[in-house]
């Protein structure tokens, strides 16, 4: 389970037990967006070794005095094609060089959001609506609920356990803090990661995240003392726990220990999957399973309710293809054998019935279905080391026109969770793959949750949109009847506001949907002042969530847009894959057309319409602005993958090369410089007012992509408008951000746009 808020205020995956490779954003939207453009060399200049500034913007007050950015003669050979990197040495983020440069541009940054009339009232705005009760969904094993709640301001949320089957009015008074992050640091920058309970309740693997890195340190809590254990495992990235069958242990995977000094910056390479028994330290723990022939792949481990099998699910960069691997675990001596080879598919792990093993999967099914495998007479072959024989596999659900997202087996009931035009939808069917009904949702919006044992009677799912704060309703897992739960209590009048879903046509004719939220009284005269947000990448969809910074900038007199683009997950993987490599300006594309949508309707225009994104997005925005610079007035590209040339060289950075291709093959190389922001940005252009968005301990989009392109940013702008750079310091890609720092940020950013969109 992993309850930790998102640098962008997305909800969270559907699946927050099935932990994927990272994609570069994330925690979003989550949570996320994506565009590109075109040349190179000529986009930044070179051979300089002396230092330079900028042209100095102006402000309503005074020029903006850009610090002094040295240029290094640095030059790379990509497949014949010379391309010149001048700010290479920004790369390295722990030399006091960089340091220097980092504390000169927040000054100079920081001096200018300071003047800004509106930052100090938004900030109590931002304040005062993020000050609400807000709950997560209850998780029950054994007697005990599990769940987190903030009681508005406090930077982390509390995790709590209370007794089952209370009502909702009786949290507060019956609750037990578990895990307090808020004592766990004075400025709430270490935050709680993931956490899973033992199927008995009694004990909670949970792990820890310092300052914003994607490292975890995974601990054992006793749930009913509320003591830790000894155990300490350090060095997980990438990877929830499976508890053993009788909770004497948990199966996670790791990678090794960096070298010094590298902890930020090293490729995370060789997942290893390891198991850790309680009691003993982690220098004993056993390995289970790695592949050093194969450096790229990762795991993911299950342990199935019946306490047979462990379920290995095999990935290989951020690519939605995966393999899966069994163990028996009824046989101490039983190797770890494939069952489904070849990565020619996502298959999802979803629950076992004795032998049979159920996987929601896009083989044959780019909209998903769910199959069925009886692995018994495949494991009693003693010398069965290949998959099993595929006429044997069952198809329980088929495809349909919507997308199947997510799908749980409670009792002998499965409820399946689609998304039709990105909006929710649920729909229950028997085991053996009958319909039977459709969940009644509270209105059109986002149901995520579901979650629980097979042997449950009840379940929860949360509701929400972007003006309904989320609510908690349980389930009658038998009947499929749900009930009010829980409901927060928002300042923030949320029926002055409406939500539409309207339809744009993209540059090769392919309809895009878009859902605008703005007050029930605007017009379409072209006055409003409009953010436009995207993500475009990874198979992730963006669906609708409540959140107070939204409600801040839509209280403004702001309109809010969010584009479902190509290169989501929002219609399957034909959609995904429409917007993957060689495909990828179609994700520009269909963002340009959203934002000219925006504005041929009457609802904004150019110099009143900003976009935002961030990491896969945080590339979108700055690939389209270097594309179409008269198309916005303001541009907010947070924690972006800038420079498409040596993103795959730090980190994760290599898992993504599935997705856009790398500049080690020579049929990717002109597509990216195609579109690579760092290389389309060209001297004596007027861009738009921008404020890029970073954190010094990002070790997921290394903050080097977005230190390199506000450098070049400010060298290449010829008019006034500011181009700004913001470094959070003791901060990461998103996840675990504290309260005060999100309230912080929103203020800058809104007050920033308000500022340059009049």
């Amino acid at each position: 389970m992993n309850m930790t808020d998102s640098l962008f205020d997305r909800s969270q995956p559907r699946r927050p037990q099935r932990h994927q490779p990272a994609t570069p954003l994330s925690r979003w939207a989550v949570s996320l967006t994506a565009l590109w453009v075109l040349l190179l060399c000529a986009a930044l200049p070179l051979h300089h070794t002396h230092g330079q500034s900028a042209t100095p913007a102006m402000t309503k007050n005074a020029p903006i005095q850009y610090p002094q950015t040295a240029t290094v003669d640095v030059t790379d050979d990509y497949h014949g094609r010379t391309v010149a990197d001048p700010y290479r040495w920004l790369e390295d983020v722990e030399s006091e060089e960089t340091a220097a440069w980092v504390s000169q541009q927040n000054k100079v940054t920081q001096a200018y959001l300071d003047k800004l009339p509106s930052r100090k009232p938004m900030r109590d705005k931002l304040e005062q609506l993020w000050n609400y009760s807000r709950t997560g969904l209850p998780v029950r094993r054994g007697d005990r609920y599990f769940f987190s709640h903030n009681d508005g301001l406090q930077n982390q949320s509390i995790l709590y356990t209370a007794p089952a089957d209370i009502a909702s009015d009786q949290l507060s008074e019956k609750r037990t803090v578990l895990i307090d992050p808020n004592t766990l640091s004075e400025d709430g920058t270490v935050a709680l990661g993931s956490w899973r309970p033992s199927d008995d309740g009694k004990l909670l693997a949970y792990s820890i995240a310092d300052g914003g890195s994607d490292w975890r340190t995974w601990h054992v809590r006793n749930a009913e003392t509320g003591e830790d254990t000894d155990d300490v495992v350090k060095w997980s990235k990438f990877s929830g726990v499976a508890w053993t069958p009788n909770s004497d242990g948990f199966y996670y995977a790791r990678y090794a220990e960096p070298v010094e000094g590298e902890e930020l910056t090293g490729t995370n390479e060789n997942q290893m999957l390891y198991l850790h028994r309680l009691g003993t330290p982690q220098s004993e723990d056993v390995l289970v399973y790695s592949r050093p022939d194969e450096p790229q792949w990762g795991f993911s481990p299950s342990v199935t309710e019946n306490e047979r099998y462990l379920v290995i699910e095999n990935w290989k960069g951020t690519e939605p293809k995966t393999q899966i691997f069994l163990r028996d675990l009824q046989n101490d001596d039983a190797p770890v054998r494939p069952i489904i080879t070849g990565f020619d598919a996502d298959y999802r792990f979803v629950a076992a019935v004795e032998s049979t093993l159920y996987f929601l999967t896009d083989l044959d099914a780019p909209r998903r279905r769910v199959i069925a495998i009886d692995v018994a007479d495949h494991l009693s072959d003693p010398d069965a080391m290949h998959e099993v024989d595929r006429s044997t596999w069952t198809s329980i659900i088929g495809e349909t026109d919507d997308t199947l997202e997510d799908v749980s087996l409670l009792g002998d009931t499965i409820y399946a969770s689609y998304l039709s035009d990105a909006l929710s939808k649920i729909v229950r069917y028997s085991r053996e793959g009958q319909r039977i009904d459709d969940v009644t949702l509270p209105g059109k919006g986002s149901a995520s949750g579901f979650g629980g044992r097979s042997d449950a009677t009840e379940t929860f799912f949360s509701f929400s949109n972007y003006v309904t704060p989320p609510s908690i309703h349980r389930v009658n897992v038998a009947t499929g009847e749900s009930e009010l739960w829980l409901r927060p209590e928002v300042p923030f009048n949320v029926n002055d506001y409406v939500t539409e879903q309207v339809f744009c046509e993209s540059k090769d004719g392919t309809r895009v949907p878009i859902l605008i939220t703005r007050h029930r009284d605007s017009k379409n005269d072209a006055s409003n002042r409009t953010l436009l947000y995207a993500y475009g990448g990874f198979n992730i969809s963006l669906t609708p969530s409540y959140s107070p910074a939204v409600a801040a900038w839509l209280d403004s007199g702001g309109v809010y847009a969010v584009a479902n683009l190509r290169g989501g997950g929002e219609y399957g993987s034909a959609w995904h894959e429409d917007g993957m490599r060689l495909k990828k300006q179609n994700v520009f594309d269909d963002f340009i057309a959203s934002a000219e949508y925006l504005i041929n309707t009457g609802i904004t225009r150019s110099d009143k319409l900003a976009i935002r994104g961030g990491s896969n997005g945080g590339l979108l925005v700055g690939a389209v602005m270097t594309q179409r610079p008269d198309l916005f007035g303001a541009c907010l590209p947070a924690v972006g993958v800038m420079d498409m040339l040596r993103y795959h060289k730090f980190t994760i950075g290599w898992a993504w090369a599935t997705e856009y291709g790398s500049s080690d093959e020579e049929d990717q190389i002109d597509n990216l410089l195609s579109y690579s922001p760092l290389h389309n940005l060209k001297p004596g252009t007027c861009y738009p007012a921008t404020l890029v968005t970073t954190a010094d301990r990002d070790d997921r989009v290394v903050p080097g992509h977005s230190f390199k392109f506000a450098a070049a940013l400010q060298a290449a702008q010829s008019c006034d408008n500011p181009t700004l750079i913001r470094i959070e310091t003791r901060a990461g890609h998103g996840a675990g951000t504290p309260t005060s720092k999100k309230i912080d940020e929103y203020a800058d950013l809104w007050s920033f746009l308000i500022e340059n969109l009049q």
